[in-house]
């Protein structure tokens, strides 16, 4: 629809200007009409190459829902229904911006942890997962990166595929629909699956995930063990 637009402004536009510098009592001579003609190509080649970016690109999107998701588990959504859950006190931010970190999950310091600008039900959630993980299996857990804007999202693909592969809006985390979370030991965080303990609490994490109906990043071709994600119906750019 824009391009339609930008064209109907730039035709009427040339239509305005050839009446104000040649009214219709009033013949242009060769010389003005090449001058006219010139300008109006000049501006029509400047206008071109957007329009056809603009007109080729592909339209973004969070991946389609998907069906063949995991249903909630029956104690799970019983638990949901009217519960009180709150976000554990935030880690200090030098907790995020160590070396070891930084190898781990580059331009994590600039993550946003804001549990409020998370989707109410996703959060819910993901802070049910949060308590199984620590009173069933003695996992302290960390929200590393909630919801991310567009912009952010942009500069990690930019980063390169180890990074992320998503461009902006093909990620639910710009919905607050999605989260990468790890784990807390003797105060300082654990991302690296290579370490045998965090990648048992990730297992535990995935199927406490998709009982509580979330899509976890674990079973996917490109494993991301700490994602999990709420799918639903109607979310795309």
């Amino acid at each position: 629809m824009l391009p339609f637009i930008v064209a109907g402004i730039f035709v009427a536009a040339s239509t305005a200007g050839w009446l104000v510098l040649f009214p219709p009592k009033r013949r242009p001579s060769p010389r003005q009409r090449r001058m006219l003609l010139i300008g109006a190509g000049t501006a029509l080649l400047a206008l071109a190459p957007p329009l056809l970016v603009r007109l080729l690109r592909p339209r973004q999107m969070v991946p389609a829902f998907d069906d063949s998701a995991r249903p909630a588990d029956r104690q799970i959504t019983a638990l949901l229904q009217g519960e009180q859950l709150v976000p554990p006190p935030p880690l200090p931010p030098l907790a995020f911006a160590t070396a070891e970190v930084e190898l781990q999950r580059p331009m994590l310091s600039q993550a946003d942890r804001d549990w409020q600008r998370l989707d109410q039900d996703f959060a819910r959630r993901l802070l049910l997962v949060f308590g199984v993980m620590r009173d069933r299996h003695g996992y302290e857990m960390v929200l590393l990166e909630g919801y991310r804007s567009p912009e952010r999202q942009d500069r990690l693909a930019a980063a390169g595929s180890h990074v992320s592969n998503a461009r902006a809006f093909q990620s639910f985390h710009q919905f607050g629909l999605a989260a990468d979370c790890a784990f807390i030991r003797e105060g300082k965080l654990v991302i690296s699956e290579r370490d045998p303990w965090a990648m048992r609490g990730y297992r535990l994490y995935g199927e406490a995930a998709e009982a509580a109906g979330m899509i976890w990043g674990g079973r996917w071709t490109m494993m991301d063990f700490g994602h999990t994600e709420l799918r639903t119906r109607g979310t795309r750019a």
